[in-house]
């Protein structure tokens, strides 16, 4: 909670019998000579976005194509190692994200960016060795490829999570917190379509062979993309809720934590419906150029798919704050992920024979994730702030962390099964190798049934666990503020 002086705090941890996470040392923004949020934080958050993206969603969409094409590891090795992965993430990530909340690095008083700064570099890196074709053979081959991954998911934690965190000290208020969930959607849609929609036109020829060298080339190109993009973040963002440094106060205590997302039911609602987003977006995009390339034979479609979304992106940025100003954030994201799933129920239904006709209709399927997209981090500090107004307490760094871990959750489950499912309908490793037709129609099948399962997750986690309507959301901000005065 946010306070003006030591003196409110005291009387209202007194009032309540309840541990105040944030110190009492912190500075509220309108008690500091700071420039008010504006349009230069929103764009910085864009920029922010794109930097994490440019490397996480290269590696998710193209990983194991290259591992199973060019490398020729089996999917179901790959599999493996994505859960052996998760599985470290999840003593990893609840570490590292803590760090924010355990130790202010730097005279600056930021509380997030000199985690960002760390990190950046590692990430970029790790992007390029992910995609770099190495002489190992055997039991090295594996070990590395096993290595660049872990390495490159350690980084991405480093710098994902504290960007993300950093919404909460960027504004307090909420609609300002709107419009950097919507800004942070931007970045990451820009990405994947001003980008990650060549790399088929660059990195296949015409008769949809992988070139090996490319990969390697648009990953140093999209390494330095996203390190210059960090940078922009730092400069344009201005961290306004501060914290003094820490000075033997008490002890951070992570169980504490644990127990306020237990009892925190808008965020377990956020966090099943984002396992199922994640499903859309890793698992499709992981597998979306074995259906072009195996089914349709036509690896060129998919730059057409991307390019055809940006429509899409235009009529929904300005429209989706009308539709949350109008219904809320939460019957939006209903209204979103109901036409998706209609539309995801007849993809996988009736095979599309047409590549073109078959693209089309994922782009208006695509159009109730893209809502989700712009709306989830929006929804998280919603999250955030709940656990504050019922529980006075706020960790910000820690419960993101959790949260964070949820989209891993997803997006392991989404590789893993890709992975073992390829293997399962017999997918052969290799370039220049021709699958049987089973397999060629089982990967249409394994294609379609992924948005499906999307949009079961996504109606549970909004529609029956997620409570916090338009009204009590209202009620929540205007008591939160009322305490902070």
């Amino acid at each position: 909670m946010y306070h003006k002086d030591i003196g409110s705090c005291e009387m209202y941890r007194h009032k309540t019998n309840a541990r105040v996470q944030i110190p009492e040392g912190e500075k509220f923004m309108n008690e500091r000579n700071v420039r008010p949020f504006s349009k230069r934080d929103e764009i910085g958050y864009v920029f922010g976005d794109m930097a994490g993206s440019f490397v996480n969603l290269f590696v998710d969409a193209y990983f194991l194509t290259f591992c199973t094409y060019v490398l020729g590891i089996s999917p179901a090795w790959m599999g493996s190692l994505f859960l052996a992965a998760r599985l470290w993430d999840a003593v990893n990530d609840p570490i590292m994200g803590s760090f924010p909340d355990r130790w202010m690095l730097g005279k600056s008083g930021d509380k997030f960016k000199p985690w960002i700064k760390i990190f950046m570099i590692p990430l970029a890196l790790s992007g390029v060795l992910c995609f770099s074709k190495v002489p190992f053979e055997g039991v090295a081959l594996h070990a590395w490829v096993a290595f660049v991954y872990v390495l490159y998911g350690m980084s991405y934690t480093g710098t994902s999570m504290p960007f993300g965190a950093m919404a909460s000290v960027v504004s307090t208020d909420p609609i300002d917190r709107s419009k950097l969930s919507r800004a942070r959607s931007l970045g990451g849609t820009f990405v994947g379509i001003a980008a990650l929609s060549f790399v088929p036109v660059v990195c296949f020829d015409s008769e949809s062979n992988i070139i090996p060298e490319r990969f390697t080339l648009l990953a140093v190109i999209f390494g330095i993309l996203s390190v210059v993009c960090y940078c922009l973040l730092l400069h344009l963002t201005t961290e306004r809720v501060r914290e003094e440094k820490k000075q033997n106060t008490e002890k951070f205590n992570y169980g504490n934590v644990l127990k306020a997302v237990v009892k925190n039911r808008p965020l377990i609602g956020v966090m099943v419906a984002t396992i199922g987003s994640m499903l859309y977006i890793t698992g499709s995009n992981q597998i979306r150029s074995y259906v072009f390339k195996e089914y349709y034979g036509n690896t060129s479609a998919m730059t057409l798919l991307s390019l055809a979304s940006v429509p899409i992106i235009i009529i929904c940025f300005p429209l989706v704050p009308k539709l949350v100003a109008k219904f809320g954030k939460k019957t939006t994201l209903m209204f979103g992920v109901i036409s998706s799933t209609v539309l995801s129920v007849i993809i996988f239904a009736v095979k599309i024979p047409n590549v073109y006709v078959y693209s089309v209709l994922n782009v208006l399927a695509m159009i109730g994730q893209t809502v989700f997209t712009m709306l989830i981090w929006a929804l998280v500090t919603d999250c955030l702030d709940y656990s504050e107004w019922k529980f006075h307490e706020r960790s910000d760094g820690s419960m993101y962390s959790l949260y964070t871990f949820s989209r891993k959750i997803g997006s392991t489950i989404a590789s893993a099964g890709v992975s073992f499912g390829l293997q399962a309908i017999g997918y052969i490793s290799g370039n220049n190798v021709v699958q049987s037709d089973a397999t060629i129609n089982n990967i249409y099948m394994l294609v379609a049934l992924i948005p499906v399962l999307t949009c079961v997750l996504e109606l549970i986690g909004i529609g029956a666990i997620f409570n916090l309507d338009k009204e009590q959301t209202k009620e929540m901000y205007a008591e939160l503020k009322q305490r902070r005065e």
